[in-house]
């Protein structure tokens, strides 16, 4: 089943790398942000120190909303509460999604991924979550599995999903597939053009999707 040509194009959800600082990154994600419609980017981080942690959500969520960006945060619902972050991402279904949901919803985003089975696809969609995520830079499932899961996920349900991509190459036929968003990370930041170019691109072709 293609994508429903009235639907809106899929957005863009950048990962960010594993980050230490929030320089010299920002100025990365401000050209990426500048460049495509972004409708969310997920902070990992590198650094284990708390106070360092807050710091760079201190320094890239305003610049993210400033762009129309919702900021999320990977893995700590208690840290998108005190560092004023749009929401956070938890992966699996259990405590930690449960504790997220009860902390931060209705005020900010829940998003879920790290589901390896759709019971566990299923049993996250029937939970006040906003998104389900497909695939991750970290996990082991290849871009046809990806898009076998997004595609039976649009099909029939209808919270929102989040369709990772590998290459820019995978972003068209993700939207085509019914995801409402696509998540970019090394082909964004590691693309020799600038990330600039790279979001561009993608954008143009969640666009071709609906052509």
């Amino acid at each position: 089943m293609a994508r429903d040509p009235e639907a809106p194009p899929a957005r863009l959800y950048l990962i960010t790398p594993p980050l230490h600082a929030a320089t010299p990154f920002d100025k990365a994600l401000a050209a990426a942000l500048a460049a495509g419609d972004v409708a969310c980017v997920l902070a990992r981080f590198a650094a284990n120190d708390p106070g360092q942690r807050k710091a760079i959500l201190r320094a890239l969520t305003p610049l993210a909303q400033d762009h129309g960006a919702a900021l999320l945060v990977d893995g700590d619902a208690q840290l998108a509460a005190r560092a004023g972050a749009d929401g956070a991402h938890v992966s699996g279904v259990g405590q930690a999604l449960g504790e997220a949901i009860e902390s931060l919803k209705p005020e900010r985003i829940v998003g879920a991924g790290g589901l390896d089975s759709r019971d566990a696809c299923m049993s996250a969609g029937e939970l006040d979550i906003d998104y389900l995520m497909f695939g991750a830079p970290d996990d082991t499932a290849d871009s046809a599995e990806i898009l076998e899961r997004t595609r039976w996920w649009a099909e029939i349900f209808n919270v929102p999903c989040v369709a990772f991509a590998r290459a820019l190459d995978e972003v068209e036929a993700l939207a085509d597939a019914g995801a409402e968003f696509i998540a970019l990370e090394a082909a964004v930041w590691d693309d020799p053009r600038g990330p600039a170019a790279a979001v561009a691109e993608a954008a143009a072709r969640s666009v071709g999707a609906l052509a």
